[in-house]
């Protein structure tokens, strides 16, 4: 049997613009503000592992393992740096997991991160464009000048034709996160109102970005700097830190899957590795979709939200847009999806983004988030992080501690 998991605390900063600060001091910063969180100094930490995925190509720093080695209290522990594109903060997760389930420790700590703007908060579109790109297979490169947008939009495409699906119904999607958004302190967006007609309508914010197909600025994710860290625990470990289970949730089902790299030849409405991934992590926790009414999931992209709201169960395939369209995904519907405001309007520090889930999840469950966005009765929780053209899935299941 398993020694139960807990998610003991969780920090993470306002999502937007690290400025100037460097590397080491947001992963110094990020270890020791969640540690915090209960009241504790880094040293009790036994493992932790960090993901990131534009540290070289953005900024020049390699071995992140180091740099939280030299957080005090972590010095000689073990420590890895978790690179698997945009799922590389869910898969910082499943490192510490394994890390205390195969009894290397009883507190772990997972903490991600992205720098992806300069000193003064400026982006490089271009740049950044090139440098995601690296995470796409090399032959469906060519022709691409905005490799992942355009992987998207082909995706995005398909969708739309296959199950009848129109650019409003998506952009319905981006409203609701943009929405949710303004009510997060946490959230890139959190000033940017949007209206339906503004997200379905050609405009000076909102233009085609490829020819020929169907994708809009709003249907896209945030560049984002930003960082998040999670304190997981086993029951030992909640002892040594003094948290009580009333005061956190347990890590309850987790899993991984990964397709092959390349988009081209995958039935890409049905993510096989996703939905493995997400019935395994159901099937630990011993829940199924019918039990959650909080989730947050990939939402790189519209087309994602309505993808993952079906991988995570919640919709028919081809009805993940329409369960958002019919207000079942807002924060008092059926089930309240990326209440944060998602990648879409709450940011995408690629690195964070899969801690940030777990960890929005978490305060859910716990009563924690702003009241507008708190869902009533906040029972149990999925979410689903991905990396790549719907390539490596990390799914996890939350549920309150008992």
């Amino acid at each position: 049997m398993r020694k139960k998991l807990y998610i003991a605390a969780y920090h993470q900063s306002k999502f937007g613009k690290l400025l100037g600060m460097t590397v080491p001091e947001i992963l110094q910063r990020a270890a020791t503000e969640t540690v915090a969180q209960v009241g504790a100094d880094p040293a009790v930490v036994d493992v932790a592992s960090v993901g990131a995925v534009c540290n070289v190509s953005l900024n020049a720093q390699g071995l992140l393992s180091g740099l939280v080695a030299m957080v005090p209290g972590l010095g000689g522990k073990p420590i890895e740096s978790v690179e698997n594109a945009c799922a590389s903060g869910g898969g910082a997760i499943l490192s510490v997991a394994h890390k205390l389930l195969v009894g290397d420790g009883e507190v772990g700590l997972a903490l991600g991160y992205e720098k992806m703007r300069d000193d003064e908060g400026k982006m490089d579109g271009k740049l950044i464009g090139q440098v995601l790109g690296y995470f796409s297979h090399p032959d469906e490169r060519p022709g691409k000048t905005y490799i992942f947008p355009h992987l998207f939009a082909e995706v995005m495409d398909v969708y739309m034709r296959h199950w009848s699906v129109s650019e409003r119904d998506l952009a319905a999607i981006a409203v609701q996160e943009y929405a949710n958004a303004n009510a997060n302190p946490y959230a890139q967006m959190q000033k940017v109102k949007v209206t339906l007609d503004e997200a379905a309508t050609i405009g000076d914010r909102n233009r085609y970005l490829i020819e020929g197909l169907p994708m809009k600025t709003y249907d896209c994710s945030q560049i984002t700097d930003g960082y998040a860290g999670l304190l997981i625990a086993t029951e030992e470990g909640l002892a040594r830190l003094g948290v009580t289970k009333a005061d956190c949730v347990e890590l309850a089902g987790y899993a991984q899957a990964t397709d092959p790299l390349l988009k081209a030849g995958r039935d890409v409405l049905h993510p096989a590795g996703a939905q493995r991934a997400m019935a395994r992590a159901y099937e630990l926790a011993g829940l199924c979709p019918a039990d959650i009414n909080v989730a947050e999931i990939h939402d790189c992209f519209t087309v994602m939200a309505a993808l993952g709201t079906e991988v995570i169960g919640k919709a028919e395939p081809g009805r993940g847009a329409a369960y958002w369209v019919d207000g079942k995904a807002a924060p008092k519907g059926e089930c309240g999806i990326n209440t944060s405001g998602g990648l879409i309007a709450k940011g995408h520090p690629v690195g964070a983004t899969g801690i940030a889930m777990v960890g929005w999840s978490a305060w859910q469950l716990l009563g924690k988030v702003p009241a507008d966005l708190q869902v009533p009765g906040a029972r149990a929780a999925v979410t689903f992080n991905i990396g790549g053209p719907i390539c490596a899935s990390v799914c996890t299941v939350l549920k309150p501690a008992r």
